[in-house]
């Protein structure tokens, strides 16, 4: 079975830790990638690396 490449925002939340409300708000400001595909909104496992890897610099 392949690797995901990419998940919705309710996946994307759980990976996170946070609400679903609070990816869409990322996802608004432009600090978390997406795409959309059809009426999907799909966000990159790799937007989320990046993200994560920014505010941990951010923290540092």
């Amino acid at each position: 079975m392949t690797e995901k490449k990419s998940v919705r925002p309710a996946e994307a939340a759980a990976l996170l830790g946070v609400c679903r409300d609070t990816v869409y708000v990322l996802m608004r400001s432009g600090r978390l990638r997406s795409v959309k595909l059809g009426r999907a909104r799909l966000i990159p496992i790799a937007a989320i690396d990046d993200f994560l890897s920014a505010n941990e610099e951010a923290a540092a």
